[in-house]
């Protein structure tokens, strides 16, 4: 994949494919879903097309449907599994009668094994395993929309990204269902982030994004209907929904950016164009996006200059001097700062090859490109942990006049080494002591993004002391750097992930806190429970590979110091951290396996419990002498009873019904303080939820009926089936999906007002403490 060269695998696969052996065909499927794991869709799409399609000649309405089977899946209409499975069907039959049989085998692997190289696949089990499995709290939300006041749009807009965050990809938009009059306060460009925010909740909702964003995406010509906010928020969502998937969704973004004059919307299709047609070079695309760029307005200008760099990602190609050229020329800022990322973008992973245009960025006389420049070594250097290039920033960290260019210097470092997490906290713990604040940003967010999903102790030290820190924004980018750090790490396992909670809650409820370091809190909770508590931030595959959408999303993400809708670029950074075991129909069939340690390492954190009255406990009572001494007799008294008591069990047996309860009471209690510690390992079902941090205890049981066919503690794993002539039981995700995907939309709106009926439970009160009735 790295050498560039699709032939050579679509030849490997073809070959597996064609196997009689049906372990050959799995681990053809296996490799497919190992290269789908980094992401690179230009390269996907080549595979994809380089296999060659089944030779199946007589019968003619076979063809066409071989032929054109994995067109629909890419064209966004809704081709569940059990479609393709009825097609397949068939196609068998109607050739069968004269066409090899191998070739009709071959044609209906061919089928799947598209789907999976198109990424269709995979997104769909990962939706299907996060609406699932999702856990997020809706307590949380409840409490950061209660503390934020009115007023203030800046804390209003970020608990709107805190809720997309936290549900990223679960298709879960209850809280928004639930708070529509709090949502429609958002005006103007929080207008956007909301509509936008619908994007990242159905991330992956292929076959219906469409359909989702409806309402809000420009009606017919020259927008008609709706603000243009919305409306460019919802361009900007379905380039989310689809990103670095956008064979479907690309003709009508390019219709959309083509039709609009109006810069709002301009600003959220050159966004989504960007996202969709992620790395694919497409020069038609980049000629739409730079005649936007061309008209010199301020606010699509910028996302015009990003959408470049996000297309032509690590090309390196010959268009970053145009993109160069104009950057010098025009006068906005924005444009300017957008170019400068878009150019970082281009020379992605190239490292040596991009050393000439990096010296060139660097030595421009305009901070802002040398920002760009910053970026450029960070992107280019990316996971290699290149000695010259952290020489480089770290010099560019100390000597910069421009402070955000020191800012970016060493935010860069995290980039360059998160290959090796453990290096991060020790290079840069002395610019965490630095007296220029924007340093001391830069360390924290340097730090977030290299050790993201580690809970690496030494990241935890140097952060805590920054969320503290006299200045605002320093605090701001430690607590997101925190919650980065601390994304899946449960209580048990450390318990400053606990402190850390406790101290968001303090800051989002403190009203004198500041606006900057408040809205820091929000994004950090939203990102600590992000996509439902099931997703991770993962910049690097299995294989050790750099997940390209991961590292260019986290790169864009770092904007939303200028521009704050590019927070939900994150969302590309997460990924889902599940084992989900696959038989040869890619169906998830049940079965189990060993986690080899404490279930309570690993649990979802506890949900939170609405606080009792605390009225009560304001208002110190004043006790008088007399009283107390009363209370310590009665309590005296008490332990003599008890003891007393505990002596009598043994001659009769519990007089009265209430003692034998209560004696029952205590031993069940016993029993379980006593058994606690025994739990050392846990049986988990397909499809499960397994932290990186379990990785290493998961073991496949000896009698199983499924074998992996490449022993993987996590992500897609092809089983094989040793007991075949046996029914097998699916695992309940599949008939959700099917459910989901075949119904259109305003079933699937059903489906998640029956979520929203079952969580809506938040607004009655607390139910009582455990009882037990006897009569």
């Amino acid at each position: 994949m790295f050498l560039d060269e699709p032939e050579a695998v679509a030849n490997i696969l073809e070959q597996l494919l064609r196997s009689e052996d049906v372990d050959e065909a799995l681990l053809a499927f296996q490799i497919a879903f190992d290269l789908v794991e980094n992401e690179h869709q230009a390269f996907l799409l080549k595979v994809r097309d380089g296999l060659p399609s089944a030779k199946l000649q007589p019968s003619e309405p076979a063809v066409p449907s071989g032929s054109a089977q994995p067109e629909p899946a890419q064209s966004g209409n809704a081709v569940t599994s059990e479609d393709v499975q009825m097609t397949d069907g068939a196609q068998v039959d109607g050739s069968a009668i004269t066409s090899d049989p191998l070739e009709v085998i071959y044609a209906e692997r061919l089928t799947k094994i598209r789907g999976v190289l198109s990424g269709e696949t995979s997104i769909r089990l990962a939706l299907q395993f996060l609406y699932s499995h999702n856990k997020s709290d809706l307590l949380i939300l409840k409490t950061i929309k209660q503390s934020v006041e009115m007023r203030n749009s800046v804390c209003h807009s970020a608990t709107i990204y805190a809720n997309a965050i936290m549900h990223a990809g679960t298709t879960v938009d209850t809280f928004l269902r639930e708070n529509l009059d709090w949502l429609s306060r958002a005006t103007n460009w929080a207008k956007f982030s909301a509509t936008a925010g619908l994007g990242v909740i159905h991330k992956g909702h292929l076959q219906q994004g469409r359909s989702l964003m409806a309402p809000y995406l420009p009606q017919g010509g020259s927008g008609g209907g709706g603000s243009p906010y919305s409306e460019g928020g919802a361009l900007y969502a379905l380039g989310l929904i689809h990103a670095n998937h956008g064979e479907g969704i690309k003709q009508f973004l390019r219709e959309s950016l083509r039709s609009s004059n109006v810069e709002v919307i301009q600003h959220g299709a050159c966004l989504g164009l960007g996202l969709a047609a992620l790395g694919t070079a497409d020069d038609e695309i980049f000629d739409e996006i730079k005649n936007v760029l061309y008209t010199d307005s301020a606010v699509a200008g910028e996302a015009a200059g990003i959408s470049m760099g996000l297309l032509m990602v690590g090309t390196a190609s010959e268009k970053a001097s145009e993109m160069l050229a104009y950057a010098h020329e025009t006068q906005h800022e924005k444009i300017i700062r957008g170019l400068a990322l878009g150019i970082a973008l281009t020379v992605y992973g190239r490292e040596e090859e991009a050393d000439t245009l990096i010296e060139q960025m660097t030595r421009d006389q305009d901070p802002i490109l040398r920002y760009g420049g910053m970026y450029a070594i960070a992107l280019a250097y990316r996971g290699t942990a290149n000695n010259k290039a952290i020489r480089q920033l770290l010099h560019f960290a100390v000597s910069d006049v421009s402070d955000d260019v020191r800012r970016t210097a060493v935010l860069a470092l995290g980039f360059v080494l998160y290959s090796e997490p453990e290096q991060t906290p020790r290079i840069v713990s002395l610019l965490s002591e630095s007296y220029n604040p924007h340093v001391r940003y830069g360390a924290a967010m340097a730090v977030g993004i290299s050790c993201a999903g580690t809970g690496l102790s030494e990241a935890i030290s140097l952060l805590e002391p920054l969320t503290s820190d006299v200045v605002d924004f320093v605090r701001q980018g430690a607590l997101i750097a925190m919650a980065m750090v601390m994304v899946q790490i449960s209580e048990a396992s450390d318990s400053r992930v606990g402190a850390f909670r406790r101290q968001l809650e303090k800051i989002i409820l403190d009203k004198h806190e500041d606006t900057m370091s408040k809205m820091g809190a929000i994004l950090a909770s939203g990102i600590l429970d992000a996509g439902g508590r099931n997703v991770t931030i993962k910049l690097l595959s299995k294989t050790k590979h750099d997940k390209m959408t991961a590292v260019v999303g986290l790169a864009v993400f770092t904007q939303f110091w200028y521009w704050y809708p590019l927070i939900y670029f994150v969302s590309l950074a997460f990924s889902p951290t599940a084992l989900i075991g696959l038989n040869y129909d890619l169906k998830v069939p049940k079965f189990e396996f060993l986690s080899h340690a404490k279930p309570s390492l690993f649990e979802y954190p506890k949900p939170t419990t609405v606080p009792t009255t605390a009225s009560a406990v304001k208002l110190p009572t004043a006790v008088l002498s007399t009283s107390v001494r009363a209370k310590a007799r009665a309590t005296k008294k008490e332990a003599e009873k008890a003891s007393t008591e505990k002596a009598e069990p043994n001659s009769a047996k519990g007089k009265t019904v209430d003692k034998d309860g209560d004696s029952s009471m205590q031993v069940e209690s016993t029993v379980e303080k006593k058994a606690e510690p025994e739990a050392t390992f846990e049986i988990l079902t397909n499809p499960a939820r397994v932290v990186p941090a379990q990785e290493k205890f998961v073991k496949f049981l000896e009698d199983s009926r499924y074998v992996p066919v490449k022993s993987s503690p996590s992500g897609f794993v092809l089983l094989k089936d040793l007991r075949p002539n046996e029914a097998e039981v699916l695992a309940l995700t599949d008939s959700l999906s099917s459910t989901s995907a075949n119904a259109g939309a305003p079933p699937a709106a059903g489906q998640q007002q029956g979520a929203a009926s079952s969580m809506a439970v938040d607004e009655e009160p607390a139910p009582p403490q455990p009882f037990e009735y006897t009569s």
